[in-house]
C-alpha cells in the first residue's frame, strides 16, 4: 500500500446502528408514517430505491446520506439512504464521522463485499454491529480520500452509461425477434385455421409427491425429478434435471417424455419448453403432449411464446393472489394453424432470428461480465494506493 495509507477501525470513524423491525401490526402501504425496509430487497445500483411499505412505529432510523448494510443473507451489499428511514433487522445504518468521505467509506465497502459475506464454505448467516465495528478500512487524508472519489465516480459512471447501451441493444433485439415473430402469425392466409389448444394436443397437469423430501434419492435406478428451475429463461429445451426421484416418488407424479411440452402455469404462466428427456414433474407445469401429426413441433414453440397467445393466458390466467392456468383454461386457447409446409417455414425463419438475438445475448452477457471486472480492477486499484 502507499505512504500515507493507514488502517482503522470502522467503529473507531462511524456510528454504527443495528436495525430494529417494528411491530407487524405498525406497517402500511399508504405512505404514513417513515418509510420502512427491512433488508436488500430494495436496494438500488447506489442509492435504496422507492418504498413500499411504512410504519407508524419507530424502531431504529437511519438518516439521509447513511450508509446501509445487508445484515442478514445476504451479507455485506451496500446502499446509500436517501431520506430518514426506519430499518429493520435486516439492516445496519453506518453513519460517518468528520474523518471520513462517505463516498469513500461506500466505495471501500463494496470492494470489502467479498470478504465480510466470507469465503467458499465460511459464509456469515448474519453479521452483528459489533462485527461491522470492528471491520478494518484503508485511509488516507480527507482530501486524498475526495480525489479517489472523484476518479471512482467517472470511471462508474462510465460503466453505468455504457451497460445502459448494451441493456437497451438487447432490448431492441428482442422486440425486433417479438415483432417479427408476430407479424407473420398475424398474416393469415389460404389453408390458415385457428384450433383451441385442447383440440391439438393433449393437456395434463404434473403431480408432486409430497414431502417431496421423502422421495429424493441419488441411487442409480432413479427417475429424473424436472423443476422450473431446470428450465433457463431463454433457452427452449429441458435436457437434463440435477436432481431424482424414486419410482414410487414417481408413481405420485406425472411422466413427461421426449417431445412432449412443458407450459409453466404459474408465476411465468404460459412459457413453453420442449422436453429433450423423460421425467417426472410437478404441478407447476402443464403438459402438452400427442399433438397432431399436422402440426410441426418447431412452429408450435414458437406460436405458444407469441405475444398473442401470451395475451390469451394472461386474460384466462385466474387467481386472486397467485394467478395460475389450469387444464380447462389452457385448453381454450386459439393457436393460428396454417399448412404443414407454410408452419415450417415460418419456424425456419423464427430459428434464425432467435439464434441471432441468442448471439447478441451472449455478446451483452460477455460485456457485462467485462464491465462487473473493470468495476473490481477500480476498486482494487483504488484500495491498494495505485491511483
Amino acid at each position: 500500500m502507499s505512504k500515507g495509507w493507514q488502517h482503522k477501525h470502522i467503529g473507531d470513524l462511524c456510528e454504527v446502528i443495528s436495525g430494529q423491525s417494528p411491530e407487524g401490526r405498525f406497517y402500511n402501504s399508504e405512505g404514513m408514517g417513515l418509510p420502512f425496509y427491512q433488508g436488500k430487497k430494495d436496494f438500488g445500483e447506489r442509492f435504496i430505491e422507492t418504498p413500499t411499505s411504512w410504519t407508524t412505529q419507530t424502531t431504529k432510523i437511519a438518516q439521509e446520506g447513511d450508509i446501509l448494510m445487508s445484515v442478514r443473507a445476504p451479507v455485506g451489499p451496500v446502499n446509500i439512504a436517501t431520506n430518514e428511514i426506519c430499518i429493520g433487522r435486516g439492516l445496519a445504518a453506518i453513519r460517518t464521522g468528520p474523518e471520513l468521505d462517505r463516498a469513500f467509506l461506500f466505495y471501500q465497502l463494496l470492494h470489502l463485499q467479498p470478504v465480510i459475506a466470507g469465503t467458499e464454505g465460511a459464509v456469515f448467516a448474519s453479521i452483528n454491529r459489533s462485527q461491522i465495528r470492528a471491520l478494518r478500512i484503508a485511509i488516507v487524508p480527507l482530501p486524498e480520500q475526495q480525489r479517489i472519489v472523484r476518479i471512482l465516480d467517472r470511471g462508474f459512471e462510465g460503466i453505468a452509461s455504457t451497460r445502459v447501451v448494451a441493456d437497451k441493444n438487447l432490448h431492441n433485439a428482442r422486440a425486433l425477434f417479438e415483432s417479427y415473430r408476430s407479424s407473420i402469425l398475424a398474416q393469415r392466409g389460404e389453408g390458415w385455421v385457428e384450433r383451441a389448444l385442447g383440440d391439438v394436443c393433449n393437456i395434463a397437469r404434473g403431480g408432486s409427491p409430497r414431502p417431496i423430501r421423502k422421495f429424493l434419492t441419488t441411487s442409480s435406478d432413479g427417475i429424473n425429478w424436472i423443476k422450473i428451475g431446470d428450465a433457463t429463461s431463454s433457452g427452449k429445451y429441458i435436457y437434463k434435471t440435477e436432481e431424482k426421484i424414486t419410482p414410487e416418488g414417481a408413481e405420485r407424479s406425472r411422466m413427461v417424455f421426449d417431445g412432449d411440452f412443458l407450459l409453466s402455469n404459474s408465476m411465468s404462466f404460459g412459457r413453453p419448453y420442449i422436453m429433450r428427456t423423460a421425467g417426472c414433474v410437478h404441478d407447476g407445469w402443464l403438459i402438452l403432449s400427442k399433438y397432431t401429426e399436422h402440426l410441426d413441433q418447431d412452429y408450435l414453440y414458437y406460436a405458444l411464446g407469441s405475444r398473442s397467445v401470451f395475451q390469451q393466458f394472461d386474460r384466462l390466467a385466474a387467481g386472486a393472489t397467485v394467478r395460475n392456468l389450469n387444464i380447462d383454461l389452457a385448453s381454450r386457447v386459439a393457436i393460428p394453424i396454417p399448412p404443414l409446409n407454410h408452419q415450417r417455414e415460418i419456424a425456419i425463419k423464427c430459428e434464425k432470428l432467435s439464434h441471432k438475438t441468442q448471439q447478441l445475448e451472449e455478446i451483452y452477457k460477455r460485456k457485462c461480465q467485462a464491465l462487473d471486472s473493470l468495476k473490481w480492477s477500480l476498486l482494487d486499484q483504488a484500495f491498494d494506493g495505485k491511483l
